[in-house]
């Protein structure tokens, strides 16, 4: 089933579109669709707006701008997925993946965590691709002495 791209940022409650890897020549596009609102089924749920227009980030709440329905971040976040194109970097697959809108500790760091079609190995989608921890890696020389 091909993954439908989204027409609009403003369709998402998440995307992001990054390269990753050794050398960059893994690629991420991943998105996550606004839901329909459960009670009234007319508007798309978000994270509800201030006095001037602006989303609030860090609302604790999704609002449905039709009706008026709430609820909680607890609840309407389980519910949403995470859709990805990608490029593996470790076997040059491209390919796509779903994964659920929850991040999962992967080499350390909080991720969207999916895994290559091909080569069966985990991808972490982190904030920012903040590198994780190699198992294995050597340890920096940290005795305090300058050599």
């Amino acid at each position: 089933m091909a993954l439908k791209l989204p027409g609009s940022i403003n369709e998402c409650v998440y995307f992001t579109r990054r390269t990753f890897g050794e050398g960059n020549n893994g690629k991420i596009m991943a998105w996550v669709y606004k839901m329909d609102c459960p009670k009234c089924r007319k508007a798309k749920m978000g994270k509800p707006k201030d006095e001037t227009g602006h989303k609030k980030i860090r609302a604790k709440i999704y609002v449905c701008p039709e009706c008026a329905y709430t609820e909680s971040k607890e609840v309407h976040e389980p519910k949403l997925t995470v859709e990805v194109k990608y490029a593996c970097p470790f076997c040059g697959n491209v390919g796509e993946a779903t994964t659920p809108y929850k991040r999962k500790s992967f080499e350390g760091v909080p991720s969207y965590v999916f895994e290559c079609g091909k080569c069966k190995k985990k991808i972490g989608i982190t904030k920012k691709m903040k590198a994780g921890k190699k198992k294995g890696a050597a340890e920096e020389d940290d005795d305090g002495d300058d050599d």
